[in-house]
């Protein structure tokens, strides 16, 4: 039983067009954002929209303190608009990861220098945006900010404390 489950999980995350459907590099419309780093984004071809995680950064879980303020960020900025995607490969949970290029701009980069995301962290590697978090954490921007709130907890701890939002 644990097997279906896991076979039907991975069949509803995983997308609906094969891997040689669109090229490592292709543009598109942004029609959803779902958290701080995981956005829908519609191939300017046409087909159904593929759901995309940024590449490179770790955005606050929905249900953590200041999920919804990374979410909404990158809602005001990227929704309904143009972008290029850079793609890499698929995650576990059949996403894309890929860079997200809006006007010129690397969206990753965008969020970790706002202080609305943590640069990917990977087997002691500071991840690609490091220079930026340190930025964003010397300027106390958003997630850095001693607002009086709950201090930022990555969401790596946090996923490992309270599991994932979403199940």
């Amino acid at each position: 039983m644990a097997l279906f489950g896991c076979t039907l999980l991975l069949a509803w995350g995983a997308p609906a067009w094969s891997a040689a459907a669109l090229p490592a590099k292709w543009s598109g419309v942004v029609t959803q954002v779902l958290d701080g780093d995981t956005v829908q984004v519609r191939p300017s071809g046409g087909g159904k929209p593929v759901r995309v995680r940024i590449d490179g950064i770790d955005a606050p879980e929905i249900c953590q303190t200041g999920g919804y303020l990374s979410r909404d960020a990158l809602k005001r900025r990227s929704l309904g608009q143009r972008v290029m995607v850079h793609g890499r490969r698929h995650d576990d949970y059949g996403r894309l990861l890929a860079r997200i290029v809006l006007k010129g701009e690397d969206q990753g980069q965008w969020m970790v220098a706002q202080g609305l995301a943590w640069s990917y962290r990977y087997r002691g590697h500071a991840g690609p945006y490091a220079l930026q978090q340190g930025r964003a954490q010397a300027a106390q921007r958003g997630l850095f900010s001693p607002t009086g709130a709950a201090p930022a907890i990555h969401p790596r701890v946090f996923r490992q404390q309270h599991g994932s939002c979403y199940f």
